[in-house]
């Protein structure tokens, strides 16, 4: 699939909220919350114009009981694709436009992509950088498989950061509000 990277959108934010909407007639009650992760709800940055969706629930197997209904909106339906406990979708085939990543309450991957996304809002610069090594990345590799591991060990080296960012900032959190 080729790399379309684009300039940030203020659609992007409605796509979000208007397939949402959609899902919660879907995953019913199961749901506890959607989150808008990965590079589109952070402002000014580019990125593929795929809306990358949590979904979080109280069981991951009621998840897979909604597969049919999930193809049927469009949606390939990826199991875990190399996530233990996640149930992937992808829609829109070579334009997609949303994955949908859905976890159970309580797994370990939803604070690793929380923590990502707010130290990018967090940290402007880290977004200006993470922008232009992607720009130049899609310069370079045409295909998203390319694209996608040339990028790796930057996308890996900002998660370490991220995560021992969220850790200072739970404990500064935790100290001050034991000093009120």
């Amino acid at each position: 699939m080729k790399v379309r990277l684009t300039a940030h959108s203020e659609n992007w934010a409605r796509m979000f909220e208007g397939e949402a909407a959609v899902l919660r007639r879907i995953f019913g009650e199961n749901v506890v919350t959607f989150e808008h992760f990965g590079s589109t709800p952070i402002p000014a940055l580019p990125a593929k114009p795929v809306i990358d969706m949590m979904c979080i629930v109280q069981s991951i197997e009621q998840i897979d009981a909604c597969n049919e209904e999930m193809a049927a909106l469009g949606y390939d339906v990826a199991g875990e694709w190399g996530i233990p406990e996640r149930r992937l979708f992808r829609k829109g085939g070579d334009n997609r436009t949303h994955h949908i990543h859905g976890y159970e309450v309580g797994s370990l991957q939803i604070a690793r992509h929380f923590a990502v996304r707010d130290y990018r809002r967090a940290h402007p610069e880290e977004g200006e950088r993470y922008g232009q090594l992607k720009e130049t990345l899609a310069q370079r590799w045409n295909d998203t498989r390319d694209y996608s591991r040339a990028k790796k060990p930057s996308t890996q080296a900002l998660e370490q950061r991220a995560l021992r960012w969220d850790q200072e900032t739970r404990a500064q959190n935790t100290t001050a509000h034991a000093n009120e």
